[in-house]
């Protein structure tokens, strides 16, 4: 950073790939190694201690203050939709509203996001404050708050495992359709498969289990009989049902008074965003060349944690909280919350080394490739030829 000025994007991205080399990480995604699958040489306590102790802390104030911004800059873009889009001549205002529909839904990730953070106690010490703004700001967009956070936290619990993982298991070769060799062989099938992935798969995952862990019967998100859920947690997710169709409600009696299409301008099609950029995150942030899977003989739940890569979405990386960037430390500590996570991020890399992994590549040509080379997994070539039980690398060869 030049003397009293701010770091210019090119600066920055010097600065980033010096400190990735000093980790032992390399910043360009055409030569990012595998990551390493022996037991690490550290501990999470080692982890722990490189991490400011002020990193852990959790203001009330400083959490709600993002809600706040969140939550204003939404109502500004809905002003500017229902009062100035009208008024805009043919054929500007054709083009005004995907700006405010690509606008309004990435402000509205990041509310997903804060919400998210509410599930794992990282928005406050207060475990009760965060169940009940979670439910509301969850709820609002539809999500069933407690099926969410108790889903997920199995797959913190359980991230990188082939028979625990609760979402975007990857499937052995052996297991999958017929059809998959035609849809990722060529550029048309793997357009529709990003197409579904990312437009019916959050509500398909969440309604029919889709993408998720097997059960034994059918599991649903919505139903508090499913296996997903133990007998304490039934009435939590009865109460998710309730925040659910309480805004659905709500909905449906504005769009009685305005209009369905008036509800699928300002809410809906947003909202479709919502989801596709869920959904695009969490594929990407477990879903990479470089990283590993564990069947039960070799997992752990620290080799697991670290399976997992940070990504770079520019500007989004704000908007969306650093869920983004900063997705290895979440995962190693879920209960810290978003602000602190970027310094966590830097402190910890030296300690990970080769096991933090960073992909710079841009997300949509990040999407296209993954898509392509991340059909199935099967293990790994071992030293003389022969297979190394229990870690798996993806694959896309047939």
């Amino acid at each position: 950073m030049g003397a009293g000025g701010r770091m210019t994007a090119s600066e920055r991205a010097a600065q980033e790939k010096s400190e990735w080399a000093a980790a032992g990480v390399r910043s360009d995604s055409n030569q990012v190694k595998k990551s390493p699958t022996a037991p690490p040489p550290f501990t999470l306590g080692q982890i722990k201690k490189a991490i400011p102790p002020h990193c852990f802390n959790r203001s009330v104030l400083r959490s709600f203050s993002y809600v706040v911004h969140d939550l204003i800059l939404s109502s500004a873009f809905l002003y500017l939709a229902l009062k100035w889009i009208p008024t805009l001549p043919d054929p500007f205002h054709y083009a005004a509203w995907p700006l405010y529909w690509v606008a309004q839904g990435c402000v509205l990730t990041g509310v997903w996001v804060i919400a998210h953070e509410c599930g794992h106690h990282a928005f406050s010490d207060y475990s009760l404050l965060d169940d009940v703004v979670g439910l509301v700001l969850h709820s609002a967009l539809l999500v069933p708050y407690f099926s969410w956070k108790y889903s997920h936290r199995r797959h913190h619990s359980n991230t990188g495992s082939l028979e625990r993982d609760e979402v975007f298991v990857p499937k052995k070769k052996i297991v999958l359709p017929w059809y998959s060799k035609y849809m990722s062989n060529n550029p048309v099938g793997r357009l529709l498969t990003l197409v579904v992935q990312l437009t019916l798969g959050w509500p398909l995952y969440l309604a029919f289990n889709v993408s998720g862990r097997p059960y034994p019967r059918f599991a649903c998100h919505y139903d508090p009989k499913s296996p997903i859920y133990s007998d304490r947690e039934r009435v939590q997710i009865f109460i998710s049902d309730v925040g659910v169709v309480t805004a659905a409600c709500a909905l449906y009696r504005l769009s009685a008074l305005f209009g369905f299409w008036w509800m699928v301008r300002v809410y809906g099609v947003p909202l479709l965003i919502v989801n596709g950029w869920l959904v695009l995150i969490t594929y990407l942030q477990h879903t990479h060349p470089a990283l590993p899977h564990y069947d039960s003989s070799e997992w752990d739940w620290l080799r697991g944690a670290l399976a997992t890569v940070d990504r770079d979405y520019g500007i989004l990386n704000k908007v969306f909280h650093n869920i983004t960037d900063t997705h290895v430390a979440h995962h190693l500590f879920s209960t810290m919350p978003h602000y602190h996570a970027m310094e966590a991020t830097k402190a910890i890399k030296p300690i990970l080394g080769e096991y933090y992994q960073f992909d710079g590549t841009p997300v949509f040509e990040a999407m296209f490739r993954e898509v392509k080379e991340c059909v199935y997994v099967e293990q790994e070539d071992g030293s003389e030829g022969g297979k190394t039980r229990g870690v798996f690398w993806y694959n896309n060869k047939f």
